[in-house]
């Protein structure tokens, strides 16, 4: 689409102005993307190579869901810390476009595949006898592409009428990555429709997605009870990484997306939350209290040294 901005380019304001604060930042960050990286890459190898774990549908789409939060922080990571040595930190018009599409793409992708995930944690509590039989290769491959579908439709629905917004006064976003609120502002035309639309289509979406996932995880809960009470501690433990993972990543959206736009102020805790620390805590959060990733890990260590001695 031809966009007729007078502007070529925007300036982020980062995290702070101090040289001394930038180096800190920059080793944290530095540090940060490495662990991502590790961590969410060593679940996605273990869920490929492992056959148990390849087939239970739950590490299937722990795997996608590793995948998302690798894109989503390499997205706005890698520019965030180079940024860091740069005295004007700018993005230009496209970058800025691009930064915005593929976020809010990634974003809605992974809201809709935490409630399979859910779904998934529903069928096996709740129907264990038929769940073989509901969550099928099939179904999974069904639920990854309709939630590659719901987020590619949730980012055009905004960035169709984003992209041609003309930008030829102000230029500087108040953030470390650009988002459609605070770039929208700078528009020189009326954005109040679009304003509305963001909010609903992102604000909203992410405050009722997020309460129908609390709602299934209460349903579960509640029908574990009346059948068995001894089996409400298993249900919670199982159910505790799922409930952790869908907080820490709705709770910065909604707090973002969902604000009135007249008092809008976006906290750059909460963007570095969303794009550093939720990807961050996610193989975390699915690792330390699994037993059955430790299990995992342990047999491709011993068949990698089993390898390394035959040769």
């Amino acid at each position: 689409m031809k966009n007729n901005s007078l502007l070529t380019e925007f300036i982020l304001l980062g995290i702070t102005s101090s040289w001394e604060l930038e180096i800190f930042f920059f080793v944290i960050f530095f540090l940060a993307y490495t662990s991502i990286m590790a961590g969410n890459s060593l679940i996605i190898l273990m869920v490929t190579f492992d056959s148990h774990l390849h087939s239970t549908p739950m590490y299937f789409l722990l795997a996608n869901l590793s995948f998302l939060d690798m894109t989503i922080s390499t997205v706005t990571v890698p520019k965030m810390i180079t940024d860091f040595f740069r005295e004007r930190k700018t993005i230009s018009l496209w970058g800025c476009m691009a930064q915005m599409f593929f976020l809010h793409f990634l974003g809605g992708s992974e809201m809709t595949l935490l409630i399979f995930m859910a779904v998934d944690r529903y069928v096996a509590i709740c129907k264990p006898l038929h769940y073989t039989t509901i969550m099928s290769y099939r179904t999974l491959i069904g639920f990854v592409l309709l939630s590659w579908t719901v987020g590619f439709v949730h980012t055009m629905s905004q960035m169709a009428f984003t992209v041609n917004l003309p930008f030829c006064g102000p230029n500087v976003v108040d953030n470390i990555f650009c988002d459609l609120p605070l770039v929208i502002k700078l528009a020189c035309t009326d954005t109040y429709v679009l304003d509305l639309l963001v909010i609903a289509d992102s604000g909203l979406l992410s405050l009722i997605c997020f309460i129908l996932l609390l709602v299934s995880y209460a349903v579960i809960l509640v029908t574990v009870h009346r059948r068995s009470s001894g089996g409400l501690s298993k249900a919670l433990s199982t159910l505790s990484a799922h409930i952790t993972v869908v907080t820490l990543f709705f709770g910065p959206c909604i707090f973002i997306y969902a604000s009135p736009f007249s008092s809008f102020s976006v906290d750059k805790f909460l963007s570095v939350f969303y794009s550093v620390i939720t990807p961050l805590l996610n193989p975390i959060i699915y690792t330390l209290r699994n037993q059955e990733i430790k299990a995992a890990m342990i047999r491709l260590r011993s068949r990698h040294v089993s390898s390394r001695q035959a040769l």
